[in-house]
């Protein structure tokens, strides 16, 4: 079958041809970039399409005759949902911006602190969603198990949160 995110690998290949040299180091710097941006712009959409699949949930799912989204527990873990959704928004626009406009910002931060910022969002918002669900989040026939999986490739993809945070650090103390 197809799987469900395009970077993850489906054939192994031993070697590979010589082929043609086509760009140099700061070039895959440069993708690098681009990818881990993208990366994070893909984070930003899970983190807020989990918060709508939760808070759509949350509304028609009834429990002791009313709505479980009536419930303050619930307002309150869908009021953070509702945050980190934004912050991840802020992120990714001000890092896009900064690709646009390197006079506007150091990129290689604007980027890592987006993948940091929408990864941790995506993660805290997927996660979150499945509870919300309760065990229909981990069922097939339901889609927000599929997006916790989906974090969990997108995290490693053009570097971890973690390899991306210690680059802002480097990045703050230079």
């Amino acid at each position: 079958g197809i799987p469900l995110d395009p970077l993850t690998p489906m054939v192994h290949a031993p070697e590979l041809p010589e082929g043609e040299k086509v760009g140099d180091a700061a070039e895959v710097e440069r993708l690098g970039q681009l990818g881990a941006q993208l990366t994070a712009a893909l984070m930003l959409g899970v983190a807020e399409l989990t918060l709508d699949y939760a808070n759509d949930y949350a509304k028609n799912r009834e429990q002791f005759g009313r709505p479980i989204g009536s419930f303050q527990a619930m307002k309150h873990m869908l009021a953070d949902l509702y945050v980190k959704a934004g912050q991840a928004r802020y992120a990714v626009y001000a890092a896009g911006a900064t690709i646009d406009d390197p006079e506007a910002g150091d990129v290689e931060r604007a980027v890592s602190s987006a993948k940091v910022v929408a990864g941790e969002s995506a993660m805290h918002n997927a996660r979150k969603c499945v509870q919300i669900y309760g065990g229909m989040g981990y069922t097939w026939e339901l889609p927000p198990h599929y997006y916790l999986k989906r974090v969990f490739v997108l995290e490693n993809a053009f570097g971890t949160i973690g390899s991306h945070a210690e680059r802002v650090a480097q990045r703050l103390v230079a």
